[in-house]
């Protein structure tokens, strides 16, 4: 467990553990989706930057990729109810460096962007594909 990951759930108890990890997970994943990912000892690139809402949007797919319908939950259980908490995560790890910024970045880029448990519950596809066929038993 990192230690000032720790330190922030100590501060502002808000959030589970678990939610700032997952947040550090989804700038990566959004950086990967969007071509941005660094590149092995490459310097910071504003290259690599992704915006708030790009970021909330890749963090909406990760979680529903990684939790399906139970997204909405997951998040409620983290403390993550709204975009806004996702822009606090982001901050409270800049603020120890877990994360960086750029210039343009400010905690208004993610504030009420869309209702989060809502795009998390839309996003969720159920798909049978061949496997579930009429007659196939």
């Amino acid at each position: 467990m990192d230690p000032r990951i720790l330190e922030l759930c100590r501060e502002d108890p808000r959030f589970a553990y678990e939610a700032y990890e997952f947040v550090c997970d989804a700038v990566t994943f959004t950086q990967d989706r969007l071509g941005r990912a660094p590149v092995e000892h490459e310097e910071e690139s504003d290259d690599r930057h992704v915006s708030g809402g790009e970021l909330l949007n890749g963090t909406c797919a990760l979680a529903i990729r990684e939790f399906g319908m139970m997204a909405p939950v997951v998040f409620k259980q983290w403390g993550i109810r709204t975009t806004d908490h996702v822009g606090e995560i982001v901050f409270k790890l800049i603020k120890v460096q877990r994360l960086s910024k750029s210039d343009r970045d400010d905690p208004d880029d993610f504030r009420d962007l869309f209702d989060l448990a809502q795009a998390l519950r839309d996003g969720f596809e159920i798909t049978l594909g061949d496997t579930a066929k009429r007659g196939d038993r």
